[in-house]
């Protein structure tokens, strides 16, 4: 499995939007991976998330790769997995955090 964090902003992604970003992240992971992802989705209350002294609207996705990545790699598919996530969401690339970690080390 490849762990995946996805932390959003509550109330400012629907259940249909959640659902689909949910499919497009473990059909990511088995393609690029070879293993479905382990997703933990946590929604950031309102009014408990601000950037520049108002509301965030940004949203962070991490993920723990199960082999090294190269850099050339690692920007490919972070290049992938941020456009859907902001075409899907509606969002700039600016408000998307995207995170590729190589694993833990033994």
């Amino acid at each position: 499995m490849i762990a995946c964090n996805c932390i959003v902003q509550a109330g400012q992604i629907s259940a249909e939007t959640e659902a689909s970003l949910r499919t497009f992240v473990n059909d990511f992971a088995e393609r690029h991976f070879g293993t479905p992802a382990e997703i933990s989705w946590m929604a950031i209350p309102e009014k408990s998330g601000f950037t520049a002294a108002r509301p965030s609207t940004s949203s962070i996705i991490s993920m723990r790769a199960n082999m090294p990545v190269s850099q050339a790699d690692r920007e490919t598919l972070l290049r992938e997995l941020c456009s859907v996530w902001a075409r899907e969401t509606g969002r700039s690339l600016d408000e998307i955090v995207g995170v590729l970690s190589d694993p833990m080390p033994n």
